[in-house]
């Protein structure tokens, strides 16, 4: 992933930093990630030596936002929750929030233009609201439910 981040980063015209590498890097395999996780798996905060040597809170927010801005990360605001980020970007995809546990998912636009009014599939959410996230409940919370 050191390179890819590395090739985006000059792509975009970014600097290719170690902090914006490390951003990158905490985000792949976690997307709908929110400041505090990314903190968390950076290690900032922690002894020097740790990956997230370099990088301060402060630092963080001022990263994701220089990716942001350069379309290399998308950030969500789902109402309630914290901003979250993905590395998912350049396509018309949109997501389902779970009302009771806060899980979000991808979902593909169903007519592969925006706006997208109806997700494909459900992910076992059952939908009941839409803006341009769709809420819901989802079927982890729904056997959760109907078991008590």
């Amino acid at each position: 992933m050191e390179q890819v981040a590395a090739d985006l980063l000059r792509l975009k015209g970014l600097r290719n930093t170690a902090q914006r590498r490390a951003v990158l890097g905490a985000l792949q395999g976690h997307p709908h990630s929110t400041a505090s996780d990314l903190e968390a798996r950076i290690g900032i905060g922690k002894a020097a030596g740790s990956s997230a040597a370099g990088l301060s809170r402060q630092g963080l927010y001022n990263v994701l936002e220089d990716l942001s801005r350069a379309q290399l990360i998308r950030c969500i605001e789902p109402a309630g929750s914290p901003t979250r980020y993905e590395l998912r970007v350049g396509d018309n995809h949109h997501h389902l929030v779970c009302r009771s546990c806060g899980v979000i998912e991808d979902i593909d636009c169903a007519v592969g233009a925006a706006p997208c009014l109806d997700p494909v599939e459900s992910k076992g959410f059952a939908v009941d609201g839409a803006e341009v996230t769709w809420w819901g409940v989802c079927s982890a919370c729904q056997a959760s439910s109907a078991g008590k």
